[in-house]
């Protein structure tokens, strides 16, 4: 299994790319919540699926909980995901967006490329 894994502020999650898994349209529940299982599986807070296509963003991604269902954001998520496509020359410029259920989200990767800024937006209950 293909695989990346990064910590963010105590957070952790798998980037999986969905290049890699051709048959696959997006892991399903029991799949995601066997590879985060920290006993059982990989271990993790999530499931980042991505880069998927966007009409609205330079990117998509979809974030799934350890429980296998669909997290709209995610603040350290978003962050690991902005540096994995960094680092696999997936962009190539240091501001891009991201489609995710939420909405799409801005990202800067800062000049010291170890500062990355994600606008969340205004938090809403």
């Amino acid at each position: 299994m293909r695989f990346v894994k990064y910590h963010a502020l105590g957070n952790d999650y798998i980037v999986l790319n969905p290049a890699d898994y051709p048959s696959w349209s997006q892991p399903d529940e029991s799949v995601i919540r066997t590879i985060c299982h920290r006993n059982f599986g990989i271990g993790s807070d999530g499931i980042l699926w991505g880069p998927l296509g966007s009409a609205t963003a330079d990117v998509g991604l979809r974030i799934s909980n350890p429980d296998g269902s669909e997290a709209e954001k995610s603040g350290n998520g978003l962050r690991i995901f902005s540096r994995y496509l960094w680092e696999h020359c997936i962009v190539s410029t240091p501001d891009f967006s991201i489609e995710t259920p939420g909405g799409i989200v801005q990202v800067s990767i800062l000049e010291t490329e170890k500062l990355i800024r994600v606008g969340m937006g205004r938090v809403s209950f």
